[in-house]
């Protein structure tokens, strides 16, 4: 919930709740295709799949907008910090880590395509003579990661979904995976 209140408002301020809203709501529906597929026989519930789209999606946002961050170096290092320890928390039992591996890959992806914003406000732009071209100062760079970006969220979500309805249990494809959510210690069993 501190996701959402801190990271949720300040993206929200910056981008609109619209786009945000978006963001969330899709990253959400992402976060559970992959939590259904690696956790099938449990419940999952909950929105913290979606809360980790918003560390997703500021993570593409300040890659997006690199140029325009004064201290990148610290933003970068406390927003994977962030993840890291949200990620920690994950590997305890009854976490759905799968949820927000997913929620996490949505939002970064979504990020790419919703976040993208121009480099010239409105006051520069009431400078400009009537008959300037205005020019956007996205590079090539930021439209391959858009593209890019548009092509894997519409085969995720396709191959995820397809999955799904096919009824393929995602552990079968990756023996490694169930360590993901749970680490088995002396205190707890990964079993149940």
């Amino acid at each position: 919930m501190l996701s959402l209140v801190f990271i949720g408002t300040r993206l929200e301020q910056q981008f609109g709740f619209v786009r945000v809203g978006a963001i969330y709501l899709l990253s959400g529906f992402g976060g559970s295709i992959h939590s259904a597929l690696f956790i099938q026989h449990r419940i999952s519930c909950g929105a913290s799949g979606a809360l980790f789209e918003l560390l997703g999606a500021m993570l593409s946002e300040l890659l997006t907008n690199w140029t325009i961050y004064t201290n990148k170096a610290a933003a970068l290092f406390s927003l994977v910090i962030i993840i890291v320890i949200n990620l920690a928390v994950g590997i305890l039992p009854y976490v759905d880590n799968f949820a927000h591996i997913g929620g996490f890959l949505s939002g970064f992806l979504l990020g790419f395509l919703l976040l993208l914003r121009t480099q010239f406000g409105w006051p520069e732009h009431q400078h400009l003579q009537a008959d300037a071209r205005v020019k956007s100062k996205h590079t090539i760079f930021k439209y391959l990661l858009l593209v890019v970006a548009l092509v894997l969220l519409i085969v995720g979500f396709t191959l995820g979904l397809a999955m799904l309805f096919r009824g393929e249990n995602g552990n079968d494809h990756c023996s490694w995976c169930r360590y993901v959510s749970c680490v088995p210690t002396l205190r707890w069993n990964c079993n149940n």
